[in-house]
C-alpha cells in the first residue's frame, strides 16, 4: 500500500535511509537523519505541496519517495527532484515502481512538469530502474559529490510529465 507520510513514519524511513547514508555513495549527504529532523521533513514537505509517501505492509514501512524542487526559484516551480530508496528486502518486488507511480501522480495533480532524479553515476542499479521508468539521461556532472575521500560522477535522469 502507498500513502501519504505522517511524522510518526520517521523512525522507520530512517531506519530504511541511515544505513544507505552510512555505507553508501547513493546519496552524497554525510551524516545520518534523527527521527526527529525526518518528521519536520514530512510535514515540511507535505505542507509545501510536495510529496512524501510510504509504502507498507504487514510489518510496516518498506520505502519512501518523496519530491521537492529541483532548484530555488519561481522559474523551476514545475521542476521537481525525488529520492525513492526501498527497505533491502523489498528490492526488486515492486515497491520502488509503486512508490514513483504515487509520486509521478501527485506531481502531475500538482501541476509538475518533470521529475528529475540526481544519482550517482556508480549505482547502476538505480540507473537502470529509472530507465525502466522512462527516465532519460539528461545531464552527467563529474565529480560533483565527496564521500568516503574520494569524488563521485552525479547522473541527472528526467522524465516529462503527461499533463504537467
Amino acid at each position: 500500500m502507498i500513502r501519504a507520510a505522517t511524522p510518526a513514519d520517521a523512525e522507520a524511513v530512517a531506519a530504511i535511509w541511515n544505513p544507505i547514508i552510512r555505507d553508501t555513495a547513493i546519496t552524497f549527504w554525510p551524516t545520518e537523519r534523527s527521527p526527529s529532523d525526518l518528521a519536520e521533513m514530512i510535514a515540511q514537505r507535505q505542507a509545501q505541496g510536495f510529496a512524501f509517501l510510504v509504502s507498507t505492509d504487514e510489518r510496516g514501512v518498506t520505502g519512501f519517495a518523496a519530491t521537492s524542487q529541483f532548484r530555488a526559484g519561481g522559474g523551476y516551480a514545475r521542476s521537481l527532484e525525488h529520492t525513492v530508496h526501498v527497505a533491502p528486502g523489498q528490492r526488486g518486488t515492486g515497491v520502488g515502481r509503486a512508490l514513483m507511480a504515487g509520486v509521478a501522480s501527485h506531481a502531475e495533480a500538482a501541476g509538475a512538469r518533470l521529475l528529475i532524479g540526481a544519482i550517482t553515476a556508480s549505482n547502476l542499479p538505480s540507473l537502470a530502474f529509472h530507465q525502466r521508468l522512462g527516465f532519460s539521461e539528461w545531464g552527467r556532472i563529474p565529480e560533483a559529490g565527496w564521500k568516503f575521500g574520494r569524488y563521485h560522477d552525479l547522473v541527472l535522469m528526467g522524465r516529462l510529465l503527461p499533463d504537467g
